[in-house]
């Protein structure tokens, strides 16, 4: 544990060290409140809740989140410092996981200072605050889950621009696996066991319930095995090209 708390706080502390933190959480601030005051009309719905701003969260997070974790294993092998933090005392597990976590972390912090969206609709009138700390717990869930898979992509590649593009489209289509655009593709020749499966891996399917204030269990599983599997495919990747 040990290790894995130093790698952490490494990995947390970088960010603050460059101005990426505070480009990020900028655009991230500005962007949602655009999204959800101007594109989502949120005064004009007349509806004290954040549906309308956990809306756009998938859709932001497609291209956001890519973009933090694209530099976390591929900036490493460009410039070869991961032999350098793979030779150290510090196990492969611990390596991945404090990598993961830190930059989970960081978008936590990024989600957290959204806040003032939830005091306003606290102004505006009464809105069920269970469902709303839902949706913040859903929205973080998610973000977790676009980080572990643009980690394993970001690890198969020295190139930050190619494990950004794979990983949006690799997330793309997790997002959307449970919409007609891609049900409708097989439901002319796939049974219906097939076509729950694919829906089963869809992000927004799970993202939408727990916003809806409906913490399923299953909901919850589906995100850490997510997370889990692609961490775990993170470890593969890093061990079969460290030498590279």
């Amino acid at each position: 544990m040990r290790e894995l708390v130093a790698v952490f706080r490494r990995e947390l502390g970088g960010y603050f060290a460059t101005p990426l933190a505070f480009v990020f959480i900028v655009i991230f601030l500005f962007t949602m409140g655009a999204f959800t005051f101007y594109m989502g009309g949120y005064f004009e719905s007349g509806q004290a809740d954040l549906q309308i701003f956990f809306n756009f969260h998938p859709w932001l997070y497609l291209f956001l989140i890519p973009a933090i974790s694209m530099r976390l294993w591929a900036e490493e092998r460009r410039t070869g410092s991961i032999e350098l933090l793979l030779s150290l005392p510090v196990p492969l597990w611990a390596a991945v996981l404090g990598k993961f976590l830190a930059a989970w972390a960081f978008s936590g912090i990024a989600l957290a200072l959204t806040f003032p969206m939830w005091l306003t609709v606290n102004y505006l009138g009464h809105p069920d605050n269970g469902v709303i700390f839902a949706g913040y717990v859903g929205s973080f869930f998610m973000a977790g889950g676009y980080l572990a898979i643009g980690s394993c992509l970001s690890a198969t590649t020295r190139n930050q621009v190619i494990a950004f593009v794979v990983s949006v489209v690799v997330c793309f289509l997790f997002t959307i696996s449970g919409l007609p655009l891609v049900t409708d593709f097989f439901s002319s020749w796939a049974p219906q066991q097939v076509l729950n499966t694919i829906a089963s891996f869809s992000f927004l399917t799970h993202f939408t319930a727990i916003t809806q204030g409906v913490i399923d269990l299953r909901d919850i599983i589906y995100f850490f095995t997510l997370i889990a599997s692609w961490l775990i495919a993170t470890g593969v990747v890093v061990d079969m090209k460290k030498a590279g």
